[in-house]
């Protein structure tokens, strides 16, 4: 415990030179490997760039970040999810190990801080001292509202939070500059600049409770059926809520990976991942408000006595995208429905994944990449015999779809022709992988064409 409150709370410089020192030690295993390289014998062939050497350095500046906590796992994993077309695989695989779960800071230090936030209106709240959960930029108490019996949850941002988290992610970027993992640049400035908003939303809990009420909206709108929605979003209680502290009801459920939810029927999973695709699609194609994180701890599954919710937990990253992007996106998933390569074509160029004027080799790669990505969407007669059930339905667990869709991806990122992509495409490609996963891991199996099909067709509709 107290590691942990030491850690938060002493100064960004202390902090930032463990960080640069690691770099620094990464350059130099950089420059040794380059050096390696450059002595083989002629003809022999020659390193991979994620030589044994390099991911060896990498796990260790992935350890350091571990040990410094805080904002700096945030941000290891923002880099891990968002940085995989600038940052060398060896990174990426290291920082994607990192894990958000720690220690709490004790409640000495943190009910000073919640004092401070709700003033008066803390008396009215019996609150557990020990935490439900702790994670990199918050934890989270149970309490009960004496008045009236609720039990509410207390998501608490860390102290001095909002103070350091410039330097942390500055500290970073020098790293990565020191261990030449990046090069300086037009495009690489616009891609941070971009992350660091991305950070700075993630602790805005002003922002986070108005999309939290926007989608409970939302849901409530366009996904009640008589025997209710398939979708609860836990109700907010504002007078307990400020820029530091967002109070929400307590639910009680289980995460996909847990295995209560393995026990389900498979009638039951199925439903569950329809569900779970479904969701995405009420994004997309008819709010244009996407909830980008697919942490696992993001949602939870509540079973009631006729039917299975997905409680729909955190809206830090949630994205409300551009028509223009939409419209482009909507039509990239469209075509990869319909197999029409030139329209997806069209649309990844629309969403500047491709230049105008990239070689029919950089097109027919990405393309392929895309269309391969989008295989479960496809019409029943189109799907691999090899990943279908003896209904005729495809299995999501099974078909290793990220798996294969990760290596044509490699082998289209390489390409000359291929351009980073936008933050906000970045994150739509995070929100369908993580989709994906979460189907994968219930192990369902159902076919998504019919259910594809009917939102596409009313968001043409609506569009004319």
């Amino acid at each position: 415990m107290s590691k942990k409150s030491s850690s938060i709370r002493q100064g960004s410089f202390g902090r930032g030179l463990a960080v640069s020192l690691a770099g620094l030690r990464a350059g130099g295993a950089f420059a040794i490997d380059g050096a390696l390289q450059r002595l083989r014998p002629h003809g022999q062939e020659e390193l991979p760039a994620d030589s044994p050497f390099i991911r060896r350095e990498a796990r260790r500046f992935v350890a350091e970040l571990g040990r410094l906590k805080g904002t700096y796992v945030k941000i290891g994993q923002m880099f891990a999810l968002l940085g995989e077309h600038f940052l060398p695989r060896a990174l990426t695989e290291a920082l994607q190990e990192l894990n958000a779960a720690t220690e709490p800071l004790p409640w000495e230090e943190i009910e000073p801080e919640l004092r401070a936030s709700l003033g008066a209106r803390l008396e009215e709240l019996e609150v557990e001292h020990e935490a439900l959960a702790a994670a990199s930029l918050a934890q989270v108490h149970r309490a009960t509202v004496t008045a009236t019996g609720e039990q509410i949850c207390l998501k608490v941002q860390y102290p001095g939070l909002r103070e350091v988290i410039d330097s942390d992610f500055d500290a970073v970027v020098r790293m990565l500059l020191l261990a030449r993992w990046v090069k300086a640049g037009r495009e690489l400035d616009d891609w941070l600049e971009s992350m660091r908003a991305h950070l700075h939303q993630e602790i805005d809990y002003r922002h986070e409770a108005q999309m939290g009420d926007t989608v409970a909206e939302l849901v409530a709108r366009d996904t009640a059926t008589p025997s209710g929605s398939p979708y609860y979003v836990p109700r907010r209680f504002p007078r307990y809520c400020s820029d530091d502290v967002l109070a929400l009801e307590y639910i009680d459920g289980y995460q996909v990976n847990r295995p209560e939810v393995a026990a389900l029927s498979q009638r039951r999973r199925n439903a569950l991942g329809r569900n779970m695709l479904e969701l995405l699609f009420h994004e997309l194609y008819r709010w244009g408000v996407l909830q980008t994180d697919p942490n696992f701890g993001n949602y939870l599954i509540r079973s009631g006595r006729r039917s299975d919710e997905l409680v729909l937990l955190d809206f830090g990253s949630t994205l409300s995208c551009e028509q223009t992007f939409l419209r482009h996106l909507g039509n990239a998933i469209a075509a990869g429905q319909e197999q029409d390569r030139e329209a997806l074509l069209e649309s990844l160029i629309g969403l500047d994944c491709l230049d105008a004027d990239s070689s029919v080799h950089a097109r027919e790669s990405f393309t392929d990449f895309c269309l391969g990505l989008l295989e479960p969407l496809r019409p029943p007669a189109e799907l691999p015999a090899e990943y279908l059930n003896d209904k005729g339905e495809y299995c999501w667990g099974r078909s290793r779809l990220l798996r294969r869709a990760g290596k044509a991806a490699a082998s289209s990122a390489a390409s000359l022709d291929f351009t980073t992509p936008s933050r906000d495409f970045a994150l739509i490609a995070r929100k369908l992988t993580g989709v994906y996963t979460f189907i994968a891991v219930l192990d369902a199996e159902f076919n998504a064409h019919d259910l594809v099909r009917r939102h596409i067709r009313h968001w043409r509709e609506n569009s004319e």
